[in-house]
């Protein structure tokens, strides 16, 4: 056992020169995924515009509500989510980063009264920790709320806006893309990385010789996968830093759970390049066949956009992908600060994804 062992390591530390003297690997490896960091970080660290995304929650039942509710949706301002029903629902959404603000119509709101003027405050929530967006859109709905002030009578406002402090986990655009650039940089070395690497090893003679050797195909593949690992570990604590000193991305949750997590996540990515790069004879066969699996990896798995754009239907069907329980998994532990204990749909999907992978893997493996 102890020569099995140290057979390993020895693969290892060679797999490990060899990695760092390719500049090609390199550059893929590491420069690539910070290049998308950046792109994506530099789009989504400052955004704005005049657009609202808002839950509207009417708790009233007068004519003038029902109004106010139909011309907050045709209107331009406000992009009102449908699909949010209850006040608890759409503060979970805006700590999250779905929503900007929330607007609220009490259930006194339009109810008439002895003069016959219909009264009553529309409340906006905003996040406490940047009450910019709910102090202006309470500002533009102030501006629509004096309007009708005006028609109604010239000296009483029987309609105005009051605001409410909400404190969420205020996730801005960059957090929640950044979990999705760290998926995209585990797939991307878990699938091109291995898929290439063992058809080029087939085309060079090598794995044929280690065949020929006292090397067994287990220690080939522990090897390689522990290779992997310590790259993945570099490259995603460079993501790391660069998001946290270029971006100013602060991690909410605990850092062993996401290291825990992150070692997971490679290895289900890494039992798809096995499975590619093991049965391929060359490039030519791997080359495709790792595309067709990880371009619909990546733009369906909430790597690039939220997963709650899509329709309904296809967001249940991508939930069971293997690359969506780890961008999400990522991003709870990220922002929101969950525990492994709190992962368990996540983990699950994991886990039979890593019993299919490397069962698929072992058996269409070829040394040649």
């Amino acid at each position: 056992m102890k020569r099995y062992i140290q057979t390993i390591l020895a693969l290892t530390g060679n797999l490990i020169r060899r990695f760092f003297r390719d500049k090609t690997a390199l550059f893929f490896t590491f420069l690539f995924p910070l290049l998308f960091l950046f792109v994506f970080g530099s789009l989504n660290k400052n955004t704005g515009g005049v657009n609202f995304n808002v839950a509207l929650i009417n708790h009233s039942n007068t004519t003038f509500a029902q109004q106010f509710e139909k011309q907050a949706k045709d209107g331009k301002v406000l992009k009102v989510k449908d699909d949010i029903k209850s006040l608890d629902d759409a503060k979970e959404r805006m700590g999250r980063g779905e929503l900007d603000s929330i607007v609220e119509l009490p259930a006194n709101f339009g109810k008439v009264d002895a003069k016959g003027i219909p009264r009553g405050d529309v409340v906006v929530y905003y996040e406490q920790a940047n009450p910019q967006t709910g102090q202006t859109l309470a500002s533009i709905l102030q501006q629509q709320l004096d309007g009708i002030n005006k028609q109604l009578t010239g000296h009483v406002d029987p309609f105005a806006v009051q605001q409410k402090p909400t404190k969420t986990a205020n996730l801005s655009n960059f957090d929640y893309v950044f979990s999705g650039l760290i998926g995209f940089s585990i797939l991307s070395l878990g699938i091109f990385g291995m898929a290439n690497g063992f058809p080029a090893d087939k085309k060079a003679g090598i794995l044929r010789r280690l065949r020929a050797s006292p090397l067994h195909s287990s220690q080939l593949i522990i090897a390689t996968a522990l290779n992997y690992l310590l790259i993945g570990v570099i490259s995603i604590a460079l993501m790391m830093a660069v998001g946290m000193a270029v971006f100013d991305f602060q991690m909410r949750g605990n850092y062993l759970v996401f290291g825990v997590f992150t070692l997971l996540s490679i290895i289900v990515m890494f039992g798809f390049g096995l499975a590619i790069g093991g049965w391929a004879k060359n490039e030519n066969q791997s080359a495709p066949l790792s595309n067709l699996v990880a371009f619909p990896l990546m733009f369906l798995s909430g790597t690039f956009f939220p997963r709650f754009l899509m329709p309904d239907w296809l967001e249940k069907i991508t939930l069971y992908l293997p690359l969506t329980p780890i961008v999400d998994g990522m991003r709870y532990i990220m922002t929101e600060g969950k525990g492994l204990t709190q992962l368990g749909m996540e983990l699950l999907v994991m886990a039979v994804w890593t019993v299919v992978i490397y069962a698929v893997a072992i058996k269409f493996f070829r040394w040649e």
